[in-house]
């Protein structure tokens, strides 16, 4: 091959790579969820730290406040009694008793312990190498008032998973919160990308599918409207019982 040849050869490969790049571009390479509470003394630094996670856009993070500490004396306002049984359902479908806070899981599969850096991204590694996660392309787009998810058909990168549930989810970008009772009496701490209520969009059986809601639906009794300022929408595999590996997620920024 000559000169001329080899370097038409290259460019056809710089720009297949960028279009597979592009093709993926806005894709989050992680789902990562923290498990914490205001009444935990040994959460602040977790919180602080998905605070800065959530500023890199390749990451859809989430805090999942619990309810299972209140009795130490300080109610959390941001908790959801659905979050606590979330994260007892991963520890069913890991088949351990691992529920503590602060605790991240990664896409579903792996958990590490939420105020360390190092085994989040190790935990991420990991997840792309053993489970492949995030296969599935997923879509949000938010015009006219509704919410807009798309899902692909699965591919031949799902490992064979080719059934899971579609859930979205309001975020508030982020929630100071004065600590009056309990382990964090007196503080002011910040929580972020709190999701508020998890709305199930249907199922997936491998098939494309679309699914539209209004934005008027998503307020719940705690928070309004005005309080979301996001969107996240996730694809798991498994049931809400037994949640398994992050099939594809997508997340789009109201405000």
């Amino acid at each position: 091959m000559n000169n001329r040849g080899f370097t038409y050869l290259a460019a056809l490969v710089c720009a297949a790579v960028a279009a597979a790049t592009a093709a993926r571009a806005g894709e989050p390479r992680a789902v990562i969820e923290l498990f914490t509470s205001q009444g935990c003394s040994s959460c602040p630094p977790a919180d602080k730290l998905l605070g800065e996670l959530a500023n890199d856009p390749s990451l859809l993070t989430m805090t999942l406040p619990v309810d299972y500490w209140d009795y130490l004396g300080w109610k959390d306002t941001l908790a959801n009694q659905g979050h606590s049984k979330r994260q007892r359902a991963y520890s069913l479908a890991r088949g351990d008793r691992d529920v503590y806070t602060p605790q991240a899981v990664i896409n579903g599969v792996v958990h590490v312990l939420g105020s360390d850096r190092a085994a989040i991204e190790k935990a991420i590694a990991q997840t792309k190498q053993s489970a492949q996660p995030l296969a599935v392309p997923v879509t949000l787009k938010i015009a006219d008032g509704k919410a807009t998810v798309t899902v692909a058909a699965a591919g031949n990168d799902t490992d064979g998973k080719s059934s899971g549930e579609i859930w979205l989810c309001p975020i508030t970008n982020s929630a100071p919160v004065v600590i009056g009772r309990g382990e964090n009496k007196g503080r002011t701490l910040t929580y972020h990308n709190v999701v508020r209520r998890w709305v199930k969009l249907g199922d997936w059986t491998g098939k494309a599918e679309t699914f539209s809601v209004a934005l008027s639906e998503l307020p719940g009794n705690a928070y309004a409207l005005d309080d979301i300022d996001q969107l996240a929408v996730v694809l798991q595999s498994g049931v809400a019982a037994k949640p398994g590996v992050m099939l594809g997620a997508a997340q789009a920024r109201l405000r």
